[in-house]
């Protein structure tokens, strides 16, 4: 991270410029909601392995689900605030995206009107998150619940438009780079989903059999599908590798 700042020449004084390379911004970004996840699990496993483990129908259970894990304190607190901190890069990343995919399409059919759609459900994807976070489950269970929902389902749809649009420029770059990073995200998609299918298997085979484990099958693949879509995000590293994100103060502002 640099900070630059010109001198007064002329009576002009120089703006403010604060350039952060995009590799750095995104690294912090994936890691406030992994350390926080990774945080979270172990105090409820450590401290609270009753309240965070203990089901409906109080059969065995060794994993707390992530939902779980959130909802009590002062988990809920380190959560809130990782990803507090995680949302607002998350959006500029979102428009940055789209940015991107309108120079490289134009008025392209259909990679066009596919990347104001990927837009969208960025979007969807980040506000399902914020949702499930700021509502517990504990607190109202039927708001936390669908903010799960439009997480998953958003994310799922904007990894599968991502893959899609990846794999168009794919075909006209000569850059190894966007061959890795389309090559990675399928792979990071196809087990995203899969993971996606054995947690809803397990969630649902717990609730209608009570069988020892299954919840803690489910929250084993609930783990998995949240990695599987922070690796998917990771891999923008590729895609912006030699790009910065640059703050400039404007010199007619005498305030900031």
């Amino acid at each position: 991270t640099d900070m630059l700042q010109g001198s007064n020449i002329l009576g002009h004084e120089r703006p403010l410029v604060i350039r952060i390379s995009f590799t750095s911004c995104l690294l912090a970004t994936v890691c406030l909601p992994l350390l926080g996840l990774i945080t979270c699990v172990f105090i409820s496993s450590v401290f609270h392995f009753e309240d965070s483990t203990g089901t409906h129908c109080q059969v065995p259970n060794y994993l707390p689900s992530i939902s779980a894990s959130i909802s009590l304190s002062p988990e809920c607190h380190i959560w809130r605030f990782c990803i507090g901190l995680h949302s607002a890069p998350r959006f500029l990343m979102a428009f940055t995206y789209f940015r991107f995919y309108k120079t490289r399409f134009a008025s392209k059919f259909p990679e066009s009107p596919l990347s104001c759609l990927n837009l969208a459900f960025s979007l969807f994807e980040n506000l399902g998150l914020l949702l499930l976070t700021y509502v517990s489950s504990s607190e109202t269970y039927f708001v936390h619940k669908e903010g799960f929902v439009l997480f998953i389902i958003s994310s799922i749809i904007y990894m599968t438009i991502t893959c899609r649009l990846w794999k168009a420029i794919k075909k006209y770059s000569l850059s190894p780079e966007d061959a890795k990073s389309h090559h990675w995200k399928v792979r990071f998609l196809v087990l995203n989903v899969s993971f996606c299918a054995f947690a809803g298997f397990f969630y649902w085979k717990h609730n209608m059999y009570c069988e020892s484990g299954s919840y803690t099958l489910f929250a084993l693949f609930e783990y998995l599908v949240v990695f599987s879509n922070m690796a998917f995000h990771l891999t923008a590293i590729w895609d912006f590798k030699s790009r910065d994100i640059m703050v400039i103060s404007s010199s007619e502002d005498k305030d900031f």
